[in-house]
């Protein structure tokens, strides 16, 4: 079995398509994640906005916390739904790849 020629493979329509989807999606997820786990060392270190009782006994700071694994779920399931429009681009990459004779040899 011979391998795919990669440069052909990295210049075809559905593998630009793949990777700019990609990248739409993980860039920003990425960057709203470090920002949002960041904020709270920060804001507890450098401010008293997190010091106020929310619930009973709870403050702030607690929720906040408590929001980062909340997020951290919902980031992965939006990553798990949006997975499955990558994968149907990675058919189209492999049918483009076995159909127009891409491989090398």
């Amino acid at each position: 079995m011979s391998q795919p020629d990669w440069d052909k493979v990295v210049q075809s329509p559905a593998f630009r398509e793949l990777m700019r989807q990609k990248k739409s999606f993980i860039i920003p997820a990425t960057i709203f994640f470090i920002v949002f786990y960041f904020m709270l060392p920060l804001l507890t270190a450098f401010t008293t906005s997190l010091n106020g009782k929310a619930i009973g006994a709870i403050n702030w700071a607690y929720l906040y916390a408590f929001a980062q694994f909340a997020m951290t779920w919902i980031i992965c399931h939006l990553y798990a739904s949006r997975a499955s429009t990558f994968d149907r681009i990675v058919e189209q990459v492999k049918e483009e790849v076995e159909g127009k004779g891409v491989k090398a040899g």
